[in-house]
């Protein structure tokens, strides 16, 4: 196997200096601000679709939970007599 330093796309170094000491906050501060560079933040248009997709979501799985809720505290009822 070939040795390379592990780099990202920007080229930042990962960090490999000496084994078992921690790497230094200047590289963690540049391996941070590589990954915030990679980031999509979302138009306002797909912010609210997304939004309402997940309310959506809640809603039907709150209404199937109190579906399944209202279903065993009626079998519990029956079988326990209440």
């Amino acid at each position: 196997m070939s040795e390379t330093s592990a780099r990202d796309t920007k080229g930042v170094d990962r960090g490999h200096s000496q084994a078992g000491a921690p790497p230094r906050p200047s590289t963690y501060v540049a391996q941070v601000m590589a990954e915030l560079r990679k980031v999509h933040r979302p138009t306002q248009r797909e912010l609210i679709v997304y939004t309402i997709v997940v309310l959506v979501f809640v809603l039907i799985v709150m209404g199937y939970v109190v579906g399944l809720d209202q279903i065993f505290t009626r079998v519990v009822d029956f079988v326990f007599g209440g």
